[in-house]
């Protein structure tokens, strides 16, 4: 909104010539959703806490977690607002794959928040019915697949997807399989960071990691020269999409403020589904659905920790009459608690991994 208002004042004053720059409007971004995340934060926090918007915890989970009963939870409306606030003010809305972005994140926040409204009203760690909550995690993906491959007018460039380390070679789908492609990686990169969001500061620090990661292949792609130079398709509407994955970043960055341990508030279904999709949707959009399991490394081995805990104690119990697990509790940073880590060791190990999983995506650029 900024550049739309005062670009046009760059006659006037040479100053105003900044806000055609990505690059400046991307680093007001994160400095605007860090500050509204200060701000906000307070008056939301005693608010939810008003409300008794409490946690409810997990009986069958780590029993140091108890003490955290009752923490204001739906914290993710606070990444919710400094992330919304802060890409109208600084993105440019020429093309849709900003509002496609932002649209998606807020339409996931609303399904996370009715989740946690539900857990709060029943008092029970269950919220939304597990296969409702899908069908509309679905529903939102397949209206955004449907939505990208009728706006662009060559189906065949949507559906040929980026093969990491690989500059010729492309995943190619059919047009009427691309919707349901991308409503599971929308659907699953949300679930993933969801099933993270277990540790206080884990699900931010890494979404945040996450998003600057996927910031830069936007500003990149969104460049003919640079585009060009790596071997990467060029992508008209690439650019803006970085100042939207910053805001991201700031906003998730400002929440662990008051999530950093001991967290003071939690995110919630409301932050933790947002964020997945965020990451998830800048994923489709800049056709590096596959590069996802490099950038969100951490993500996937969480989830896959809940599938093969759930998949091996299906199959032993029906083998042998009684089930064995993998892990000693699923998701896998629970695992690590019960080996005997501190919660703060395991943010911050995964923190290091993941800025390594990061630095493996962009070598992507160049390794082609």
């Amino acid at each position: 909104m900024l550049f739309h208002f005062l670009f046009p004042l760059a006659d006037r004053h040479i100053l105003f010539n900044l806000f055609q720059y990505i690059s400046f409007r991307a680093a007001g971004a994160m400095v605007t959703a860090l500050l509204l995340s200060f701000f906000a934060g307070p008056p939301i926090i005693r608010r939810l806490g008003a409300l008794n918007m409490g946690q409810v915890v997990r009986l069958d989970g780590p029993r140091t977690h108890l003490r955290k009963q009752g923490t204001p939870t739906m914290g993710g409306l606070i990444i919710l607002v400094s992330l919304t606030v802060s890409t109208v003010l600084w993105a440019r809305f020429d093309g849709w794959s900003v509002v496609a972005a932002l649209s998606m994140t807020l339409g996931m926040g609303a399904i996370g928040f009715t989740d946690d409204w539900l857990k709060i009203v029943r008092h029970e760690s269950r919220g939304l019915i597990a296969r409702h909550k899908l069908v509309w995690q679905f529903a939102l993906g397949l209206g955004f697949g449907m939505l990208l491959l009728v706006t662009t007018p060559d189906a065949l460039e949507v559906t040929h997807r980026l093969v990491p380390f690989f500059k010729h070679v492309h995943l190619v789908l059919a047009p009427v399989v691309f919707p349901l492609f991308a409503a599971l990686v929308v659907a699953g990169s949300a679930n993933a960071v969801n099933l993270t969001d277990g540790l206080d500061g884990l699900a931010a620090g890494l979404s945040a990691i996450a998003a600057l990661t996927f910031g830069v292949f936007a500003y990149v792609m969104g460049r003919i020269d640079t585009s060009f130079y790596l071997g990467l398709p060029y992508l008209a509407d690439a650019g803006e999409l970085t100042v939207f994955c910053v805001a991201v970043s700031g906003a998730a960055i400002g929440f662990l403020w008051f999530n950093a341990p001991p967290a003071t508030v939690f995110m919630g279904d409301t932050g933790s589904l947002a964020l997945g999709a965020a990451i998830g949707t800048v994923a489709v959009l800049l056709k590096s659905e596959l590069l996802l399991l490099i950038v969100g490394g951490i993500f996937v081995a969480e989830a896959l920790s809940v599938m093969i805990q759930t998949g091996g104690f299906k199959f032993t119990r029906w083998r042998t009459g009684t089930g064995r697990r993998v892990f000693r509790m699923a998701p896998l940073h629970h695992h690590f608690e019960q080996l005997g880590w501190p919660e703060t060791r395991v943010v911050i190990r995964f923190y290091i991994v993941a800025i390594i999983f990061a630095l493996a995506a962009l070598a992507t650029m160049k390794v082609r």
